[in-house]
């Protein structure tokens, strides 16, 4: 019997799709996370809401451009996004202003947003730092008195740096300036500095900021994960290798998800196992990338710390949790794709994940371990391994 033309055509373009394999996480690992069927993206851009700059003596559409990675933490039962917001000023990733909007949820899925930005350059001691780019990409994690502490990105198009905030109602915050500023006679305040993760623990139903052995620790970077500590979560010290420069725990794998960029995500939590830390991982464009995933793509990972020791991790996926999946995922100012997970908070015994799509809209990904989903299908590589237990080339 002769095939139909049609139906040769079809079983030629099925064969050359990659296989699809879906992966179980280990059981240190958080997860899976299920995206809401129909709620997606919860944060889009709105060109029809204005803010007077007091840099600019002008009224500008805040966030009209883009409006993604956000910060999250909870307030009197409510979900709080702080969410980087972008207008029109510029043309590119970077060459906008950023500024950071304020938007609350009783179901961590809806959101009422203020009309204004609660953080954003200003005539302010921070001027310097923060204008013409903006205050950029939050993570925000509480103390059990109810500080919320803020580190987000100053750029102000010269150089990135880790900047510091405090705010007892997530509205009116007050910036003390870069991290790292005091530390080492200010041998590292003028390095390029990024993405931190406060170690955070679950105590009576809240997730709030924890200490190890009587100090507070946070996760930091981009080319690698490196960590600081502070006694009184404004002035941050770096951990340095034996020559005084800056030590990374992780790097990227050449052939990984992760093989450009390790960026730390929401801040990280002390669990049963250890410290984990959720962290995004963008792919390589050339020949060291791994080819189950777009040159470029940002995809989640995750990573295990020992709980005595937050330097030394013990456990790393090989493959990500979470993946650009869904056409608002990939369509965007950022069109190779990214779920980019930086605000993650604890209501009801539920983990709500929230990560920036395209570098344009924000998403939410829900985890109940009362119901645990599936982490995202892989697809499959001859020779791959889809999970790891252990370390393998840790730096």
């Amino acid at each position: 019997m002769k095939i139909p033309r049609f139906l040769a055509v079809l079983w030629l373009l099925l064969s050359l799709q990659p296989a699809i394999a879906q992966h179980r996480l280990p059981g240190w690992a958080m997860g899976g996370f299920v995206r809401p069927e129909g709620v997606n993206p919860v944060i889009s851009p709105d060109s029809l809401v204005k803010f007077w700059c007091p840099m600019r003596g002008d009224s500008v559409a805040w966030e009209s451009n883009d409006t993604f990675n956000p910060a999250a933490a909870v307030k009197d039962g409510r979900i709080v996004l702080l969410y980087r917001a972008e207008d029109k000023s510029g043309v590119g990733i970077g060459f906008r202003t950023s500024r950071l909007g304020h938007a609350e949820s009783s179901d961590g899925i809806t959101f009422d947003r203020m009309r204004t930005p609660v953080l954003f350059p200003g005539p302010d001691s921070q001027q310097v730092n923060e204008y013409p780019g903006g205050c950029e990409d939050p993570r925000v994690a509480v103390t059990p008195d109810g500080l919320y502490v803020m580190l987000y990105t100053q750029w102000n198009r010269k150089v990135a740096r880790l900047g510091v905030a405090t705010s007892r109602d997530l509205v009116h915050w007050q910036k003390h300036g870069p991290a790292f500023a005091k530390a080492f006679n200010g041998k590292f305040v003028g390095r390029w500095s990024k993405s931190a993760s406060l170690v955070t623990e679950v105590a009576d139903g809240k997730q709030v900021i924890s200490k190890i052995n009587g100090r507070y620790f946070m996760y930091w970077g981009e080319n690698g994960v490196y960590g600081a500590w502070s006694d009184n979560l404004t002035d941050w010290e770096p951990v340095v290798d034996t020559v005084g420069e800056l030590k990374a725990f992780i790097r990227p794998r050449n052939g990984y998800f992760d093989s450009d960029l390790t960026e730390c995500g929401p801040p990280a939590i002390k669990t049963p196992s250890g410290i984990l830390l959720l962290y995004n991982g963008k792919n390589k464009s050339g020949p060291n990338r791994d080819p189950r995933f777009n040159a470029n793509a940002y995809c989640a990972g995750q990573v295990l710390f020992d709980a005595a020791d937050p330097t030394r991790p013990i456990a790393r996926l090989d493959v990500p949790f979470l993946r650009p999946m869904a056409p608002f995922e990939k369509s965007g100012q950022y069109r190779d794709g990214t779920v980019f997970i930086e605000g993650m908070a604890f209501l009801g015994g539920k983990w709500y994940l929230y990560y920036g799509c395209a570098d344009s809209r924000v998403g939410v990904a829900i985890y109940d371990p009362a119901q645990p989903g599936v982490a995202d299908p892989v697809p499959e590589a001859p020779g791959s391994p889809l999970v790891i237990s252990g370390l393998q080339n840790p730096l």
